[in-house]
């Protein structure tokens, strides 16, 4: 029995709930990192980023392969770019309107509020 879209779609964003996950694909669109340039970005253990790593290559979102005797990883699905661009447009819209608000709570009471 298949599970429903909005499911799958629960876990996928589950996987997306660490930061430190989000970081290394921001890292991993511009491109291919090995494990010690994603340690040197990212402030976290050697041990938590490999847990962390693991989880991506689970849900297929990140791969590895060696090269020189390094584990390189890299992005396996091009659109996780647009996806951190969207949650950007996304929470830049949501500041927006905190502020417009804000801004509106902070005005003068007139007669119209």
């Amino acid at each position: 029995m298949t599970r429903p879209l909005y499911e799958a779609k629960a876990e996928f964003f589950r996987t997306l709930g660490h930061p430190a996950r989000i970081r290394v694909l921001e890292l991993l669109s511009e491109r291919d990192h090995a494990v010690h340039e994603l340690l040197e970005q990212i402030e976290i253990e050697p041990s938590n980023l490999s847990h962390q790593l693991a989880a991506l290559r689970r849900t297929g979102l990140v791969t590895q392969s060696r090269r020189d005797g390094q584990v390189i990883y890299s992005v396996a699905v091009p659109e996780v770019r647009d996806l951190l661009m969207a949650a950007r447009v996304i929470l830049q819209a949501v500041i927006d309107d905190q502020a417009t608000l804000s801004a509106e709570l902070g005005a003068p009471a007139t007669s119209e509020s």
